[in-house]
Formats: C-alpha cells, sequence, structure tokens
C-alpha cells in the first residue's frame, strides 16, 4: 500500500458484525468524511453528539435509512482524522445501499484490512504496541487473553518501553557532555566509570524481562503434544482431555498418521492438545511422514505427554510420564513419577488435567503482567546485547552502545520504520478495524 496517497482518500467499511443484525455500524474517516456525511443527510451534528438522520440517496433523493449519526473532527479521533460513523438498521439491502452511495461519492474507496488501526498508528494516536495488543484483542477467545491483550493495547508495553528509554536518553546526554570534556580529566573520569555501570544495570534488567513467559504463549495456546509408539492410547488421552472425538481411536497400530490439533481451554489457560503418529521404523511411506511431524511436535512442545517406557522418552524440560490404560489387567501400578490414567473409566484424569493447568500457568505471562512478544523480545535483546558492550575507558564506544539502544527500542515502539512487519500486522485486522 503507498501509505502517503492513501492518507489522501477517505475510507469506509461496515465496523460490526456481517448482517443480518439488529444494528450495524458504518465507519468512514479521512478529509472527505464531513462533506460525505452532509451530501447524505444534510446537517451533522455537533463533534461527539449522536442524533438521528434521515440518509438519502445523493443523486435520486430517496430515504435510504434512519441513522443515528455521529461525528468526531480530528485529531481527537480513533484515527486522528475527521470519522463520522453510521448506526443504519443491520439487514442486508440497508448494509449494501449504503456503502454502495458511499463509495460512489468523490474520494471515497472501501478501507484495506486493518487500514483505521493503521491510520492511528500513522497519525501518532497509538505506537506499534498498542497495534498489537489490538490485533491479540481482537483475536482473543479466553479471559486471560483478553485481560493481557487489553493491558498492551492500552499502552503497557509503550509506558514500560518509554521508561526505559529516558533512562537512556538521560545516560546519552551524560555520555556527549562527557565527551566534549574529554580533556578535562576530573570532569569526566568519575562520571565515566559511573555512566558504564548505569547502563549495565539496565542491561541486566532488561536480561531479566527476557527470562519471563512470552505473549505468543498466552496468544497461541499452551502446545500439550501426546507421544510415544504407536498403540498406547494418545488418541484416547487427547479425546479424553479435549472432551470430544476428534482423534479416530482403533486397536490397529499406525492409525494416528498426521498431526491433530484441538484448542481447549481448561481451567481458563488456552491449551491446544496435540495428538501424534506412533513412533517407530516403517516401511510405509506416510506412516513415516506421520512419524517426521511427530518428531517436530515433540520438538515444539511445551509440555510433553510421554506414554511409552521410561528409557525410551525423549529429553524434555516439561515431561510428564502417562501411564495409559491403567484400568487394564496387569497395568493397575504406574513406574516410579509416572501417572496412571485410564480413558476409559476416567482414572487419573481429573489429576492429570489439573497438572497440566498447574505447569501451563507456568509458562505464560501472570494475570495482569505485561508481556513481550516474540518482535519485543528479539529487540530487548539488542539493547540488553548493546548495553552489555559499556565500556568505562571509551565514551565513543559506550555512546555508541547507548544509541544502539535507543533503535532498538524505537523500533518496538514504531519509530523506527517496519513496513513490510507493519503490512504484516495491520492485514491481521478485520475490514472495519
Amino acid at each position: 500500500m503507498n501509505e502517503a496517497s492513501s492518507l489522501d482518500d477517505t475510507i469506509f467499511a461496515l465496523s460490526s458484525g456481517h448482517p443480518p443484525a439488529a444494528v450495524a455500524v458504518i465507519r468512514t474517516s479521512g478529509p472527505n468524511a464531513l462533506a460525505a456525511a452532509q451530501a447524505l443527510v444534510g446537517s451533522l451534528p455537533p463533534p461527539r453528539h449522536a442524533a438521528l438522520r434521515s440518509l438519502h440517496h445523493p443523486t435520486s433523493g430517496a430515504v435510504l435509512d434512519q441513522v443515528l449519526l455521529l461525528r468526531f473532527n480530528a485529531p481527537a479521533s480513533a484515527t486522528g482524522e475527521d470519522i463520522v460513523e453510521y448506526q443504519c438498521h443491520g439487514g442486508r439491502a440497508v448494509v449494501r445501499s449504503i456503502l454502495d452511495v458511499l463509495a460512489a461519492l468523490p474520494g471515497m474507496r472501501a478501507a484495506e484490512p486493518g487500514e483505521f488501526t493503521r491510520r492511528a498508528f500513522t497519525n501518532g494516536r497509538i505506537d506499534l504496541t498498542q497495534a498489537e495488543g489490538l490485533a491479540d484483542l481482537l483475536e482473543a477467545e479466553t479471559e486471560s487473553q483478553r485481560v493481557a491483550a487489553l493491558l498492551r493495547a492500552d499502552g503497557g508495553i509503550r509506558r514500560l518501553i518509554e521508561s526505559w528509554r529516558e533512562r537512556v536518553v538521560g545516560l546519552s546526554a551524560r555520555a556527549e557532555a562527557a565527551i566534549d570534556y574529554a580533556d578535562d580529566e576530573d570532569e569526566t573520569a568519575t562520571d565515566s566509570s559511573m555512566l558504564a555501570a548505569e547502563a549495565r544495570m539496565l542491561g541486566d534488567e532488561l536480561k531479566e524481562w527476557l527470562d519471563r513467559p512470552r505473549a505468543e504463549a498466552l496468544r497461541d495456546g499452551i502446545r500439550i503434544v501426546a507421544a510415544g509408539p504407536p498403540n498406547v492410547g494418545k488418541s484416547s488421552l487427547i479425546n479424553a482431555l479435549s472432551q470430544s472425538e476428534r482423534a479416530i481411536v482403533t486397536e490397529i497400530p499406525g492409525t494416528t498418521r498426521d498431526v491433530i490439533e484441538i484448542p481447549v481451554a481448561i481451567g481458563g489457560v488456552p491449551i491446544v492438545l496435540i495428538d501424534t503418529a506412533g513412533l517407530r521404523e516403517s516401511r510405509d511411506p506416510v506412516e513415516r511422514i506421520g512419524v517426521g511431524r511427530a518428531t517436530g511436535e515433540i520438538e515444539r512442545a511445551d509440555i510433553l505427554l510421554w506414554l511409552g517406557d521410561l528409557a525410551d522418552a525423549p529429553q524434555h524440560r516439561h515431561l510428564l510420564l502417562v501411564h495409559p490404560r491403567a484400568d487394564l489387567s496387569g497395568r493397575q501400578e504406574p513406574p516410579d513419577h509416572s501417572l496412571a490414567v485410564s480413558s476409559v473409566t476416567g482414572l487419573g484424569l481429573d489429576q492429570l488435567t489439573q497438572l497440566l493447568v498447574v505447569r501451563s500457568r507456568t509458562l505464560i505471562p501472570s494475570e495482569g503482567e505485561v508481556a513481550l512478544n516474540q518482535r519485543q523480545a528479539i529487540e530487548i535483546a539488542k539493547a540488553s546485547a548493546a548495553l552489555g558492550e559499556s565500556n568505562a575507558n571509551d565514551l565513543v564506544i559506550l555512546a555508541d552502545a547507548l544509541r544502539r539502544t535507543r533503535e532498538a527500542f524505537d523500533r518496538i515502539t514504531g519509530r523506527a520504520g517496519l513496513d513490510d512487519m507493519l503490512d504484516a500486522l495491520f492485514g491481521r485486522f478485520c475490514l472495519g478495524k
């Protein structure tokens, strides 16, 4: 998208759900939003005051609908531009007629996905971290996801980054001053060592943030993978945990040949339960593909449920040993450190579920806690590395480290150009957002 030319257009879109519905909200934003509204309804209410208006066809004069109209004048609007919103009846014909009329007006065009939010970012109404939070908020399916996304959308990350940036700017000013007086040892000797120490202290603080759970774990769900040899009860266990019959269960070894993902919420925690092919050597090319995918899922797993022999268990930092089919004769006594379960009788399922929730909560941000996403963490790591290079004996190196730290912070908030990333981010939004 050509951002410069697109800002000259006035965009419109249906911002509510697809009709039919009781009410639909159509939003317009841009330099012609007020003129377009005057052409359709005549006089406009004062800014931020709702008013009932008859919406007419601009050429025939036919009444299209009775609408509740709201206007927001630039720059005090969601996008920083003039905005007019039409709350109309939510029938398909009504919505389509209004959208067609708007499209026919000069300087008006349909919005692209996320374009309203992108204009808010471009016009300084929100920063990049808030836009990312809004994208996560629109996709939130659990209460914990909603709370975390709302915190980011409300500027939680932005305030954190700005506080760090202010400290770096202060250190940079002192470093530049010290460079200007580099010939005066009495003025700079103590200050340079103190500057380097403060820079390294901030770098250590950033490292602590890098050790915290990421936002993606909460947004995408904790990946819990059931793995083991064929015909040990993986699919039955996944069905029991998800309380569904998504995975096919038979007595034939090798029934599961592909990865089956089942998103669920357990105890308010977003989880993705994953069934995998049984691990064994096979001449069947299809089964070999399934085994390869199972191996990949084991590596990606946040928590691994191993249903095979302990001696064969893969190395994994969050490994849970499960002794399946504990209702069968001869399998009532589980090996040490294994949890006996039965998908038939329900034995051990409540205990396993509770254990999974407890483990999962250690891998997601605590409620009310600001969490970095992967993109932000990468930049924080660059900033921390730069600060770790601070050298009290070389003020020029110290000043350069502080400059690189500021640049990393600016990439997080969007002050630095990130056009490719912006296209991908705003493409996640719906047309009316």
